[in-house]
Protein backbone atom coordinates (compact mmCIF):
# COMPACT_ATOMS: atom_id res chain seq x y z
CA UNK A 1 0.00 0.00 0.00
CA UNK A 2 3.16 2.16 0.88
CA UNK A 3 4.63 1.66 -2.44
CA UNK A 4 1.60 2.06 -4.35
CA UNK A 5 1.21 5.78 -2.83
CA UNK A 6 5.05 6.47 -3.42
CA UNK A 7 4.17 5.65 -7.23
CA UNK A 8 1.93 7.81 -7.39
CA UNK A 9 3.53 10.72 -5.47
CA UNK A 10 6.27 10.29 -7.42
CA UNK A 11 4.23 10.50 -10.71
CA UNK A 12 2.69 13.51 -9.91
CA UNK A 13 6.11 15.40 -9.18
CA UNK A 14 7.46 14.23 -12.95
CA UNK A 15 8.57 15.44 -15.74
CA UNK A 16 5.91 17.07 -18.30
CA UNK A 17 3.72 14.89 -20.11
CA UNK A 18 4.10 16.23 -23.58
CA UNK A 19 4.61 19.30 -24.80
CA UNK A 20 3.46 22.04 -23.26
CA UNK A 21 -0.35 23.37 -24.18
CA UNK A 22 1.03 27.24 -24.17
CA UNK A 23 3.86 29.58 -23.76
CA UNK A 24 4.16 31.45 -20.56
CA UNK A 25 6.10 33.58 -19.67
CA UNK A 26 8.65 34.11 -16.20
CA UNK A 27 6.50 36.54 -14.58
CA UNK A 28 4.37 36.97 -11.68
CA UNK A 29 0.00 37.60 -12.85
CA UNK A 30 -2.48 38.71 -10.14
CA UNK A 31 -6.14 38.11 -10.28
CA UNK A 32 -8.48 40.34 -8.10
CA UNK A 33 -11.42 39.70 -10.52
CA UNK A 34 -12.51 37.67 -13.25
CA UNK A 35 -10.87 40.35 -16.10
CA UNK A 36 -7.82 40.29 -14.77
CA UNK A 37 -7.61 36.31 -15.80
CA UNK A 38 -6.52 36.05 -19.07
CA UNK A 39 -3.46 38.34 -19.08
CA UNK A 40 -2.51 36.46 -15.35
CA UNK A 41 -2.41 33.18 -16.74
CA UNK A 42 0.06 34.02 -19.46
CA UNK A 43 2.66 33.87 -16.65
CA UNK A 44 4.17 31.26 -14.68
CA UNK A 45 3.04 32.45 -11.18
CA UNK A 46 -0.45 33.14 -10.56
CA UNK A 47 -2.12 35.22 -7.43
CA UNK A 48 -5.56 34.93 -6.73
CA UNK A 49 -6.28 37.74 -4.36
CA UNK A 50 -9.85 38.50 -2.62
CA UNK A 51 -12.67 38.76 -4.40
CA UNK A 52 -16.76 38.17 -5.54
CA UNK A 53 -17.35 36.26 -8.75
CA UNK A 54 -19.75 37.80 -10.03
CA UNK A 55 -23.22 35.56 -9.64
CA UNK A 56 -23.87 33.21 -12.86
CA UNK A 57 -20.14 32.71 -13.80
CA UNK A 58 -17.28 30.60 -14.00
CA UNK A 59 -14.28 31.76 -12.17
CA UNK A 60 -12.14 29.44 -14.97
CA UNK A 61 -8.41 29.45 -14.91
CA UNK A 62 -7.14 27.73 -17.85
CA UNK A 63 -3.10 27.48 -17.01
CA UNK A 64 0.03 26.67 -18.88
CA UNK A 65 2.45 23.56 -18.26
CA UNK A 66 3.86 23.89 -14.89
CA UNK A 67 2.61 27.16 -13.60
CA UNK A 68 2.24 27.81 -9.72
CA UNK A 69 -1.02 29.08 -8.17
CA UNK A 70 -1.07 31.05 -4.68
CA UNK A 71 -3.93 32.18 -3.08
CA UNK A 72 -3.83 35.23 -1.10
CA UNK A 73 -7.36 35.80 -0.34
CA UNK A 74 -10.53 34.34 0.33
CA UNK A 75 -13.16 34.33 -2.69
CA UNK A 76 -16.61 34.21 -2.70
CA UNK A 77 -19.38 33.52 -5.35
CA UNK A 78 -22.24 35.54 -6.04
CA UNK A 79 -25.84 33.86 -6.09
CA UNK A 80 -28.07 32.53 -8.63
CA UNK A 81 -29.82 29.45 -9.43
CA UNK A 82 -27.84 28.03 -12.64
CA UNK A 83 -25.81 25.07 -13.20
CA UNK A 84 -22.08 26.13 -12.12
CA UNK A 85 -19.43 24.88 -12.13
CA UNK A 86 -18.58 27.92 -9.77
CA UNK A 87 -14.68 27.40 -10.04
CA UNK A 88 -12.72 25.54 -12.42
CA UNK A 89 -8.69 25.00 -13.56
CA UNK A 90 -6.90 22.81 -16.02
CA UNK A 91 -3.24 22.31 -16.62
CA UNK A 92 -0.70 19.82 -16.36
CA UNK A 93 2.07 19.65 -14.13
CA UNK A 94 0.61 22.29 -12.01
CA UNK A 95 1.36 23.39 -8.62
CA UNK A 96 -1.85 25.31 -6.90
CA UNK A 97 -1.51 26.48 -3.15
CA UNK A 98 -4.39 27.55 -1.35
CA UNK A 99 -2.48 28.66 2.03
CA UNK A 100 -5.53 27.63 3.85
CA UNK A 101 -8.00 30.47 2.04
CA UNK A 102 -11.68 29.79 1.50
CA UNK A 103 -13.48 29.49 -1.66
CA UNK A 104 -17.44 30.39 -0.11
CA UNK A 105 -19.98 28.90 -1.98
CA UNK A 106 -23.08 30.91 -0.46
CA UNK A 107 -24.76 27.35 0.31
CA UNK A 108 -27.47 28.84 2.45
CA UNK A 109 -28.81 30.44 -0.70
CA UNK A 110 -29.64 27.37 -2.27
CA UNK A 111 -30.03 24.86 -0.01
CA UNK A 112 -33.16 22.74 0.33
CA UNK A 113 -32.89 19.87 1.65
CA UNK A 114 -33.40 18.37 -1.80
CA UNK A 115 -29.68 19.07 -3.35
CA UNK A 116 -29.57 18.16 -6.91
CA UNK A 117 -33.07 15.66 -6.76
CA UNK A 118 -35.48 18.81 -7.18
CA UNK A 119 -36.08 22.19 -5.97
CA UNK A 120 -33.89 25.29 -6.87
CA UNK A 121 -30.94 24.36 -9.29
CA UNK A 122 -27.91 24.45 -7.76
CA UNK A 123 -24.19 25.23 -9.25
CA UNK A 124 -22.64 21.43 -9.17
CA UNK A 125 -19.93 20.54 -8.79
CA UNK A 126 -18.65 23.94 -6.53
CA UNK A 127 -14.82 23.14 -7.95
CA UNK A 128 -14.55 21.30 -11.15
CA UNK A 129 -10.47 20.29 -10.73
CA UNK A 130 -8.53 19.54 -14.15
CA UNK A 131 -5.28 19.60 -13.40
CA UNK A 132 -2.23 17.09 -12.78
CA UNK A 133 0.41 18.05 -10.43
CA UNK A 134 -0.10 18.85 -6.76
CA UNK A 135 -3.37 21.12 -5.27
CA UNK A 136 -3.38 21.84 -1.64
CA UNK A 137 -4.23 23.51 1.63
CA UNK A 138 -7.48 24.76 0.11
CA UNK A 139 -11.05 25.65 2.25
CA UNK A 140 -14.26 25.23 0.40
CA UNK A 141 -17.20 26.33 2.60
CA UNK A 142 -20.90 26.42 2.10
CA UNK A 143 -21.27 24.56 -1.00
CA UNK A 144 -24.13 24.81 -2.91
CA UNK A 145 -24.70 20.73 -4.04
CA UNK A 146 -21.28 18.57 -4.93
CA UNK A 147 -18.10 20.20 -4.19
CA UNK A 148 -15.08 18.67 -5.52
CA UNK A 149 -15.20 17.43 -9.35
CA UNK A 150 -12.10 15.61 -10.03
CA UNK A 151 -10.72 14.35 -13.85
CA UNK A 152 -7.09 15.05 -13.75
CA UNK A 153 -5.21 14.63 -17.38
CA UNK A 154 -2.29 13.30 -15.46
CA UNK A 155 -0.81 12.27 -11.88
CA UNK A 156 -2.25 14.23 -9.08
CA UNK A 157 -1.77 14.74 -5.35
CA UNK A 158 -5.10 16.70 -3.28
CA UNK A 159 -3.82 17.00 0.06
CA UNK A 160 -4.83 19.17 3.47
CA UNK A 161 -8.20 20.18 1.86
CA UNK A 162 -11.31 21.21 3.99
CA UNK A 163 -14.62 20.82 3.02
CA UNK A 164 -17.14 22.82 6.14
CA UNK A 165 -20.74 21.95 5.58
CA UNK A 166 -21.32 21.79 8.84
CA UNK A 167 -24.35 24.26 8.75
CA UNK A 168 -25.54 21.80 6.38
CA UNK A 169 -26.50 19.45 8.84
CA UNK A 170 -29.66 22.17 10.47
CA UNK A 171 -32.60 22.30 9.24
CA UNK A 172 -33.92 25.81 7.21
CA UNK A 173 -37.48 27.38 6.52
CA UNK A 174 -36.90 25.49 2.71
CA UNK A 175 -35.63 21.79 4.22
CA UNK A 176 -39.20 20.16 5.81
CA UNK A 177 -37.46 19.56 8.85
CA UNK A 178 -34.67 17.13 6.97
CA UNK A 179 -30.81 18.93 6.50
CA UNK A 180 -30.92 21.77 4.97
CA UNK A 181 -27.56 20.72 2.72
CA UNK A 182 -28.10 17.62 0.57
CA UNK A 183 -26.01 15.76 -1.93
CA UNK A 184 -22.82 17.76 -0.79
CA UNK A 185 -20.54 14.95 -1.66
CA UNK A 186 -17.29 15.50 -1.20
CA UNK A 187 -14.71 14.20 -3.94
CA UNK A 188 -16.53 12.86 -6.94
CA UNK A 189 -13.76 10.86 -8.93
CA UNK A 190 -14.16 9.35 -12.47
CA UNK A 191 -10.50 9.20 -13.16
CA UNK A 192 -6.64 7.51 -12.46
CA UNK A 193 -3.69 8.00 -10.59
CA UNK A 194 -5.29 10.22 -7.60
CA UNK A 195 -3.87 10.69 -4.02
CA UNK A 196 -6.17 12.48 -1.81
CA UNK A 197 -4.57 12.62 1.91
CA UNK A 198 -4.52 14.85 5.02
CA UNK A 199 -8.00 15.95 4.43
CA UNK A 200 -11.37 16.96 6.17
CA UNK A 201 -14.79 16.58 4.93
CA UNK A 202 -17.92 17.38 6.82
CA UNK A 203 -20.60 17.05 4.45
CA UNK A 204 -24.60 15.39 3.90
CA UNK A 205 -23.36 12.64 1.72
CA UNK A 206 -20.52 10.44 0.48
CA UNK A 207 -17.24 11.48 1.40
CA UNK A 208 -15.70 10.27 -1.09
CA UNK A 209 -17.50 8.80 -4.45
CA UNK A 210 -15.30 6.57 -7.28
CA UNK A 211 -17.27 6.24 -10.24
CA UNK A 212 -14.77 5.09 -12.45
CA UNK A 213 -11.28 4.77 -12.52
CA UNK A 214 -7.77 2.96 -11.39
CA UNK A 215 -4.71 3.55 -8.73
CA UNK A 216 -6.88 5.97 -6.53
CA UNK A 217 -5.26 6.16 -3.07
CA UNK A 218 -7.35 7.96 -0.43
CA UNK A 219 -5.80 8.17 2.88
CA UNK A 220 -5.34 9.71 6.44
CA UNK A 221 -8.77 11.70 5.60
CA UNK A 222 -11.23 12.28 8.04
CA UNK A 223 -15.64 12.30 7.33
CA UNK A 224 -17.84 13.52 9.44
CA UNK A 225 -21.79 13.37 9.19
CA UNK A 226 -22.39 11.92 5.38
CA UNK A 227 -22.41 9.01 3.88
CA UNK A 228 -19.23 7.52 4.29
CA UNK A 229 -16.09 6.32 1.83
CA UNK A 230 -17.77 4.89 -1.67
CA UNK A 231 -17.43 3.13 -4.76
CA UNK A 232 -20.04 3.88 -6.90
CA UNK A 233 -22.80 3.81 -7.81
CA UNK A 234 -21.38 1.78 -10.69
CA UNK A 235 -23.08 2.12 -13.71
CA UNK A 236 -23.13 0.57 -17.22
CA UNK A 237 -19.49 0.60 -18.45
CA UNK A 238 -17.75 1.42 -15.59
CA UNK A 239 -14.43 0.00 -14.29
CA UNK A 240 -12.93 0.85 -10.77
CA UNK A 241 -9.92 -1.10 -10.47
CA UNK A 242 -6.82 -0.25 -8.26
CA UNK A 243 -8.17 1.30 -4.91
CA UNK A 244 -6.53 1.75 -1.66
CA UNK A 245 -8.43 3.04 1.42
CA UNK A 246 -6.03 3.33 4.21
CA UNK A 247 -5.60 5.21 8.07
CA UNK A 248 -9.15 7.10 7.50
CA UNK A 249 -11.66 7.75 10.48
CA UNK A 250 -15.40 8.12 9.55
CA UNK A 251 -17.30 9.32 12.30
CA UNK A 252 -21.31 10.00 12.43
CA UNK A 253 -21.84 8.58 8.76
CA UNK A 254 -24.42 6.32 7.49
CA UNK A 255 -21.34 3.52 6.93
CA UNK A 256 -18.13 3.46 7.07
CA UNK A 257 -17.51 1.60 3.75
CA UNK A 258 -19.82 1.16 0.85
CA UNK A 259 -19.72 -0.52 -2.70
CA UNK A 260 -22.66 0.27 -4.71
CA UNK A 261 -23.92 -0.69 -8.35
CA UNK A 262 -26.62 0.04 -10.41
CA UNK A 263 -29.51 -2.92 -10.27
CA UNK A 264 -29.70 -2.22 -14.01
CA UNK A 265 -26.08 -1.66 -15.04
CA UNK A 266 -24.37 -3.76 -17.68
CA UNK A 267 -20.77 -4.51 -18.22
CA UNK A 268 -19.13 -3.15 -15.48
CA UNK A 269 -16.52 -3.96 -13.00
CA UNK A 270 -15.03 -3.30 -8.74
CA UNK A 271 -11.85 -5.18 -8.43
CA UNK A 272 -8.34 -5.08 -6.61
CA UNK A 273 -10.07 -3.09 -3.54
CA UNK A 274 -8.12 -2.87 -0.19
CA UNK A 275 -8.66 -1.40 2.94
CA UNK A 276 -6.28 -0.62 5.95
CA UNK A 277 -6.44 0.61 8.88
CA UNK A 278 -9.36 2.60 9.01
CA UNK A 279 -11.68 3.47 11.88
CA UNK A 280 -14.71 4.94 12.32
CA UNK A 281 -17.62 5.17 14.84
CA UNK A 282 -21.21 5.70 15.31
CA UNK A 283 -22.23 4.56 12.38
CA UNK A 284 -25.98 4.96 11.83
CA UNK A 285 -27.10 2.39 8.93
CA UNK A 286 -24.31 -0.01 8.53
CA UNK A 287 -20.72 -0.87 9.10
CA UNK A 288 -19.94 -2.07 5.49
CA UNK A 289 -22.16 -2.45 2.81
CA UNK A 290 -21.70 -4.10 -0.43
CA UNK A 291 -25.01 -3.79 -2.35
CA UNK A 292 -25.99 -4.42 -6.27
CA UNK A 293 -29.08 -3.16 -6.07
CA UNK A 294 -28.99 1.16 -6.17
CA UNK A 295 -31.26 2.69 -5.95
CA UNK A 296 -32.42 0.71 -3.38
CA UNK A 297 -31.15 -0.40 -0.34
CA UNK A 298 -30.56 -4.26 -0.11
CA UNK A 299 -32.83 -4.57 -1.99
CA UNK A 300 -32.96 -6.94 -5.69
CA UNK A 301 -29.73 -7.27 -7.07
CA UNK A 302 -28.74 -7.27 -10.20
CA UNK A 303 -25.62 -9.07 -11.95
CA UNK A 304 -24.01 -7.13 -14.52
CA UNK A 305 -21.35 -5.40 -12.51
CA UNK A 306 -18.80 -8.08 -11.39
CA UNK A 307 -16.85 -7.30 -8.16
CA UNK A 308 -14.08 -9.65 -7.07
CA UNK A 309 -10.88 -9.07 -4.83
CA UNK A 310 -12.50 -6.40 -1.86
CA UNK A 311 -10.04 -7.09 0.73
CA UNK A 312 -9.78 -5.66 4.93
CA UNK A 313 -6.07 -6.79 5.16
CA UNK A 314 -2.77 -5.07 6.89
CA UNK A 315 -3.60 -2.98 10.09
CA UNK A 316 -7.00 -3.58 11.51
CA UNK A 317 -10.21 -1.52 9.93
CA UNK A 318 -12.06 -1.03 13.58
CA UNK A 319 -15.68 0.40 13.27
CA UNK A 320 -18.40 0.61 16.11
CA UNK A 321 -22.56 0.72 14.48
CA UNK A 322 -25.13 2.32 16.57
CA UNK A 323 -27.26 -0.18 18.34
CA UNK A 324 -29.91 -0.08 15.33
CA UNK A 325 -27.95 -0.30 12.46
CA UNK A 326 -26.24 -3.94 11.33
CA UNK A 327 -22.44 -4.47 11.26
CA UNK A 328 -21.84 -6.09 7.76
CA UNK A 329 -24.35 -6.24 4.97
CA UNK A 330 -23.23 -8.07 1.43
CA UNK A 331 -26.33 -8.08 -1.12
CA UNK A 332 -24.88 -10.05 -4.26
CA UNK A 333 -26.71 -10.60 -8.03
CA UNK A 334 -26.66 -14.15 -8.73
CA UNK A 335 -23.17 -15.13 -9.47
CA UNK A 336 -21.54 -11.37 -9.56
CA UNK A 337 -19.36 -11.19 -6.51
CA UNK A 338 -16.51 -13.59 -7.46
CA UNK A 339 -13.65 -15.04 -5.87
CA UNK A 340 -12.87 -15.23 -2.15
CA UNK A 341 -12.25 -11.77 0.00
CA UNK A 342 -9.81 -11.68 2.48
CA UNK A 343 -11.37 -9.99 5.68
CA UNK A 344 -8.98 -10.91 7.78
CA UNK A 345 -8.32 -7.19 9.31
CA UNK A 346 -12.08 -6.14 9.43
CA UNK A 347 -13.85 -5.71 13.45
CA UNK A 348 -17.28 -4.08 13.61
CA UNK A 349 -18.92 -3.87 17.04
CA UNK A 350 -22.23 -3.27 17.82
CA UNK A 351 -25.75 -3.41 16.27
CA UNK A 352 -26.88 -6.41 14.89
CA UNK A 353 -25.57 -8.91 12.24
CA UNK A 354 -26.69 -7.85 8.80
CA UNK A 355 -27.52 -10.51 5.61
CA UNK A 356 -25.16 -11.68 3.11
CA UNK A 357 -26.99 -12.64 -0.18
CA UNK A 358 -25.36 -14.47 -3.15
CA UNK A 359 -21.89 -14.79 -1.93
CA UNK A 360 -19.60 -17.17 0.20
CA UNK A 361 -16.27 -15.92 -0.90
CA UNK A 362 -15.86 -14.04 2.64
CA UNK A 363 -12.81 -15.26 4.45
CA UNK A 364 -11.42 -14.76 7.89
CA UNK A 365 -14.53 -13.16 9.15
CA UNK A 366 -17.59 -13.37 11.08
CA UNK A 367 -20.35 -11.63 12.54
Amino acid sequence: MLSTFALLAALAFAAVRGAPSSAATPCTGTIASLDDVDDAVKCTVVNIMSFTVPAGETFNVELADDSVVNMMGDVAFGNQTWDGPLFQISGDNVTFNGNGHTFDGGGPFYWDGQGGNGGVTKPAPMMKIKISGVFTNVRVLNSPERVYSVSNPGPLVMSNLTVDNSAGNEPNSKSDGQPAGHNTDGFDVSTTDLVIEDSTVINQDDCLAINKGSNIVFQRNTCSFGHGISIGSISSGAVVSGIVIQDNNVIENDQAIRIKTDATATNASVSNVTYSGNTASQLRMFGVLIDQSYPDTLGTPGNGVQVSDINFVGSTNTFAVSSDAERVAVNCGEGSCLGTWDWSALVVTGGSAGPINNFSGIEDFSQ
